[in-house]
């Protein structure tokens, strides 16, 4: 359930981020009725269209999801920051888990501790979930070359999901100053932050990383991630950085490729020489 935020809150939240609305001419929105889309809707949306996977995060799909999307032939993937989590999800029946560690850009997702309690690194938590739970793992979090997903597939995991450096291709949806910003000096300086959405996420540090530093002035979610929405859209139509969620992993210095195919040739080609150098 979203969090009860009066009128008098929602006031106090939207002048603390009045100079970002100012700065890219656009009036504070008046408070909503409501801040996201019906979450059943959107999940029974996504069994309907019958994609190939379905991937959660954030907690364990309920049973009667994970039945119907067996029913419609799709595999279903829960995402994991611990170990205790990964083994919640394996009790849960997903098909696969991506264990996602601290390094990963984007949110925390985290749903038995904070995520403050739970940033474990890729190369601790890999090993540790493949030990831990019955179904496949996928490594995520801190790699973006061949050599990150030869070290991934040696600590256990069947597969790696890579993030930043297919979201820096000419191919994905992000906008080209987010592209440009994964390959900018402060890539290789992420910052944790909960400013843009109220949740713990990693992305490139900015000003409003930077200014919003005081917990206390951050809704929470999703009424953060809602306010600050209405300003990054059109910060973004700018190309304005300093006021985008830039979100990016510890391993976007490592970004080389700007053509999805290119990338993925480039692993494929990367992986085989790293374990023919090990004699594998």
């Amino acid at each position: 359930m979203p969090p009860a935020v009066d009128a008098a809150a929602f006031a106090a939240y939207v002048d603390v981020l009045r100079p970002y609305f100012e700065l890219v001419g656009v009036e504070p929105p008046a408070q909503p009725a409501t801040y996201l889309p019906d979450p059943a809707e959107q999940i029974q949306a996504a069994i309907d269209a019958e994609p190939a996977v379905l991937s959660f995060v954030f907690g364990v799909p309920a049973a009667s999801v994970i039945e119907e999307a067996r029913r419609n032939g799709i595999v279903v993937v829960g995402t994991a920051t611990t170990v205790e989590e990964a083994v919640a999800l394996d009790a849960g029946g997903v098909d696969a888990i991506v264990a996602t560690g601290l390094e990963a850009g984007g949110h925390r997702v985290s749903f038995l501790r904070a995520p403050e309690d739970s940033l474990v690194g890729t190369m601790a938590l890999v090993p540790q979930v493949v030990d831990a739970v019955s179904v496949p793992v996928i490594a995520a979090g801190g790699i973006s070359d061949g050599r990150g997903v030869a070290a991934a597939l040696t600590l256990g995991a069947d597969a790696v999901q890579i993030g930043s450096a297919f979201l820096a291709t000419q191919q994905s949806a992000a906008s080209p100053v987010h592209r440009e910003a994964l390959r900018g000096p402060d890539a290789g300086h992420t910052v944790l932050t909960r400013a843009f959405s109220g949740r713990l996420a990693r992305g490139v540090p900015n000003r409003v990383t930077s200014e919003l530093t005081d917990p206390r002035a951050h809704a929470p979610f999703p009424v953060q991630n809602w306010l600050t929405g209405k300003f990054r859209a059109a910060a973004t139509a700018a190309g304005m950085p300093e006021l985008m969620s830039l979100w990016a992993g510890q391993s976007s210095p490592l970004i080389r490729e700007d053509d999805a195919r290119g990338l993925m040739d480039t692993l494929v080609a990367s992986v085989d020489e790293v374990f023919g150098r090990l004699g594998s």
